[in-house]
């Protein structure tokens, strides 16, 4: 057994059922779990095997990151002023050059990036499976550099001669891909507590699978105990092909292929309605709220306080790096609480009910009680970011606000599952410039056509 002490904490923001801020806190970790949280003398009397003093820093629970799609770090600043539909089409011919090696190589980038930014949990929905790229090019990525994981198997189904958005050459066959979702759940899913890895299915559109396919999905998942994620509702022409296809909204048509309930989330949900929003707060459905890659493709602001009100579970997601353009979990957080304050209220989201969107709620998202605060019983992911920064400049009275108020660029400190990852801001577990310049070398051959 190992045990670690971080002592003398700036702020210590816990995220806990008090919502505690502790000046000069401290936690006690053992065997990758969080035994003590408080000041220097609630902490066990036994040393620790490791002491860490983090005198100049605002510490809180890792961020969690609920959508993405992290093989889009290959191809930013495309197609820069198209919206969904006009974007998608632009890049899935250059995503259907994609390698199992660029699959590999971009997610570990990708993750790299979010951890920087203080995230420690990430799911991911690899939807596109050309050439050789299978789930296991990410699960490699994310096992080396040591991010917990939940790697959501998505697919596409119906392509452009069926009425589905997508080429032909990228779908996959129904029931391949029922197949290959079930050997990735038997072959990885981890349920246990504290689990670093868990698989997700995860078709991928309305406009991409079919309803017969959605339904499989569902049943398959509960088989097995594991979640449900899809997109939904990003768009108006997202609700149009909804209503022309399937003669309902987005919401109803989510109740209609049984992918309502406490296991199931929706990335977007930005046209959700009303009576879709109550929907989705009365049967525990869970929203990925993504800011930036609404704005960028000019998608809408997603009605978050109107979904925080009816109860809906609500996480943060940065989205695939090709529509976002950036990885930095903390400004997602700082967008949604501006973009809730547009309308014109200026209460309509506080910088620590945004924090909360980043930690609690992406957990409750992904279905976990082990991750998102600092208690006892919780798993050791803890980031820190230096309150001794310009961006801290003048809000030491209020570290926490400032974490989302003031923007600082990146942690410090980062543990997952109490192993140190970043120390002085540099991470440990990857040599960073060496995977910068494997990930150029692919990006500039994948968008060549080479």
């Amino acid at each position: 057994m190992t045990t670690l002490l971080v002592k003398h904490i700036h702020t210590l923001v816990t995220m806990d059922s008090q919502r505690r801020e502790i000046s000069d806190g401290a936690v006690f970790v053992r065997d990758g779990v969080i035994e003590a949280v408080g000041t220097l003398a609630e902490m066990p009397a036994q040393s620790a095997d490791r002491v860490i003093e983090l005198r100049q820093h605002v510490v809180m629970p890792g961020l969690v990151n609920t959508h993405h799609h992290m093989y889009q770090s290959l191809t930013r600043a495309l197609a820069p002023d198209a919206e969904l539909f006009g974007w998608l089409r632009t890049l899935y011919p250059i995503w259907g050059r994609l390698t199992g090696e660029a699959v590999y190589v971009s997610a570990k980038l990708a993750m790299a990036e979010l951890i920087l930014s203080g995230c420690t949990t990430s799911s991911d929905h690899l939807y596109i499976y050309p050439n050789d790229v299978r789930l296991e090019d990410e699960i490699r990525a994310a096992q080396e550099i040591g991010m917990r994981f939940h790697a959501a198997r998505g697919s596409m189904s119906v392509g452009e001669s069926k009425g589905g958005l997508p080429p032909d050459e990228l779908v996959e066959g129904e029931e391949a891909i029922l197949i290959d979702t079930r050997r990735v759940i038997e072959a990885w899913n981890d349920a246990k507590r504290h689990s670093m890895l868990r698989v997700v299915v995860a078709p991928c559109s309305p406009f991409s699978v079919s309803q017969h396919l959605m339904r499989e999905s569902a049943t398959l998942a509960r088989s097995y105990g594991v979640r449900l994620h899809t997109h939904l509702a990003e768009n108006a022409n997202d609700v149009a092909y909804s209503l022309e296809k399937f003669g309902v909204l987005p919401g109803d048509y989510a109740r209609d292929v049984d992918w309502v309930g406490d296991d199931v989330w929706h990335a977007h949900c930005v046209m959700l309605n009303e009576r879709e929003i109550g929907l989705f707060g009365r049967t525990g459905t869970g929203v990925c709220h993504c800011p930036s890659s609404n704005m960028r493709l000019a998608s809408g602001i997603a009605p978050v306080r109107k979904m925080l009100d009816a109860k809906v579970k609500v996480g943060l997601g940065v989205d695939g790096s090709a529509s976002n353009d950036s990885g930095h979990l903390l400004t997602e957080a700082r967008m949604a609480m501006l973009l809730q304050r547009a309308g014109g209220n200026p209460a309509a989201l506080s910088a620590r009910q945004a924090l909360e969107l980043a930690t609690l709620g992406g957990a409750a998202v992904l279905g976990r009680d082990d991750i998102g605060a600092l208690a006892p019983g919780m798993s050791a992911d803890i980031i820190g970011y230096r309150v001794d920064t310009p961006a801290f400049a003048g809000a030491q009275h209020d570290p926490a606000a400032a974490l989302v108020l003031c923007q600082p660029g990146t942690v410090d400190f980062s543990m997952i599952n109490g192993k140190v990852v970043v120390k002085d801001g540099h991470l440990l577990t990857v040599d960073l410039p060496v995977l910068l310049e494997k990930h150029n070398q692919i990006s500039r051959r994948l968008i060549r056509g080479d």
